[in-house]
């Protein structure tokens, strides 16, 4: 019998769907199929790419309602998590059908002056077939920023979900196809199976790859790609801050990190997952926190503020940064080391845990936040920035926004708010250090999977020409004077 990949509800292990172990051969096959579309789907031009994508959102939108039960009972996140996510991955669908030919339209350039017989312009050519590597804790959103973007730019897109959570990603690839009955197989593609399916896209031909996960693993991803110097995208994790100055609204600091920090059961790259406070409001805000912290709780009803673990392998990461923080000498707010359980973990707050701790320095990726209080901004930006990381993080203040944003080491920053760039079609998204690298959403994303041509075109025959062996005599004497007249004053 042929091994078979299964997925459960995170829930109550209830089975919802099996699926095959695409093997390294199939997983080429499927490439090559996507390679036989590519040029239709190339072909299309923007306008017809706009209609397809358009065509597969209005699908998602109206069998909606049965995607997002698939996300709660494969994902575990409760309803109107999932509602949310969709209506975001939507969103950015729909903005990167719309704006791809304005952004990626060829672009004039200056011939300079010694070539100023030549016109010069750059073209955004598409890579051919995109592999991407999806996560599981936003099935949808996640990896819709890399399938819709490179979709808009005009490459096929072959597609590699987690283990699991392949349920949602098959559904949203055969809306594309129930949508765009006219397109051939293989504009978007479904792989399934575990790390050896991933190594396997890696290395079937794709002409570029973008991965979303965690820095060990997207390790092996480029180690794999760079066999065949296959150009990646890595959007990896985060240990993202907030920081709280002393101007800030308290209360309505509170609500955001408290979001910030549990949405989702915690397992948000962008969430947050430290806080910085000065002494001088750290009292009053904790106050604030502990208050809005004690009312969510998690579970699968309709009433649960958040759902189960996903991964049952993160519950042993965040029970040991719990205890290490603990026995550092943090003290528990709420919670503790009861609070994680053997599904569900409830929120765990932990004032001034060692810097050093796993709780500070690594990602945890649960329902868990340390709040560190500092004697300034100055020292709450330096703390910020003292992690290997560099995602995202959050700024909450009436008059200091803007100092404190300049000074932390990331790549995203919501002020007086959580998660705001994420949601933003038109922002870029990506990282730095263990973060990762490259750039999905906005222009930027739509940039990332396309090659830049450049094409220079010589208009007519040059009076000085410089590009033959057969340069005149009197223009090799005038290139010395040139130098000086040019680069000398």
């Amino acid at each position: 019998m042929t091994e078979q990949l299964v997925s459960t509800n995170p829930a109550n292990d209830e089975v919802v769907a099996t699926f095959p172990i695409h093997t390294a051969e199939q997983v080429q096959a499927i490439v090559a199929r996507a390679r036989e579309a590519s040029k239709w789907w190339r072909d299309q031009g923007y306008a017809g790419r706009k209609d397809a994508l358009l065509a597969w959102k209005r699908h998602m939108a109206e069998h909606s309602a049965d995607l997002v039960d698939l996300m709660h009972r494969e994902n575990g996140k409760p309803l109107t998590d999932a509602r949310l996510e969709l209506m975001l991955a939507l969103e950015h669908i729909t903005w990167n059908a719309k704006h791809a030919g304005k952004y990626l339209r060829p672009e004039k350039r200056k011939p300079g002056f010694l070539l100023s017989n030549f016109s010069a312009r750059l073209e955004h050519v598409p890579f051919g077939v995109v592999g991407v590597i999806g996560p599981w804790n936003y099935p949808v959103f996640t990896p819709m920023g890399s399938i819709a973007t490179a979709l808009a730019a005009g490459n096929t897109v072959v597609f590699k979900p987690s283990e699991y959570t392949p349920a949602i990603a098959e559904w949203y690839v055969d809306a594309f196809a129930a949508a765009n009955p006219d397109a051939p197989e293989g504009v978007l593609s479904l792989v399934t199976g575990f790390g050896e399916t991933g190594a396997a896209l890696c290395r079937a031909g794709v002409d570029k790859l973008a991965f979303t996960g965690s820095g060990p693993t997207g390790r092996k991803v480029m180690a794999a790609c760079a066999e065949s110097l296959i150009p990646v995208v890595m959007e990896l994790g985060g240990k993202d801050a907030a920081i709280v100055a002393h101007d800030a609204d308290l209360a309505k600091a509170a609500e955001a990190i408290a979001f910030g920090a549990l949405g989702n059961s915690g397992q948000t790259c962008v969430g947050i997952e430290r806080v910085y406070v000065e002494r001088v409001v750290r009292d009053e805000f904790l106050a604030e926190l502990t208050k809005r912290v004690k009312e969510i709780r998690p579970g699968s009803d309709d009433k649960s503020s958040y759902g189960p673990m996903t991964m049952p392998s993160q519950i042993a990461i965040v029970r040991r940064h719990v205890e290490d923080a603990l026995a550092g000498g943090g003290t528990a707010v709420v919670g503790g080391i009861e609070s994680v359980g053997d599904r569900y973990i409830s929120p765990v707050v932990i004032l001034d845990p060692p810097h050093s701790s796993s709780a500070i320095q690594e990602e945890t990726f649960g329902p868990t936040l340390t709040v560190t209080t500092v004697e300034s901004l100055d020292e709450a930006v330096k703390l910020a920035n003292d992690t290997p990381f560099g995602l995202a993080g959050a700024v909450f203040s009436k008059k200091h926004a803007e100092e404190i944003s300049e000074g932390l080491d990331t790549s995203q920053v919501s002020v007086n708010s959580v998660l705001g760039f994420a949601g933003m079609a038109t922002l870029p998204l990506g990282g730095k250090g263990e973060s990762g690298f490259g750039r999905i959403h906005g222009p930027e994303g739509l940039r990332e999977f396309t090659r830049p041509r450049a094409i220079a075109t010589q208009r007519y025959a040059p009076p000085m020409n410089l590009l033959t062996f057969a340069r005149k005599p009197w223009v090799v004497r005038l290139l010395p004077r040139m130098i000086k007249w040019l680069h000398a004053r």
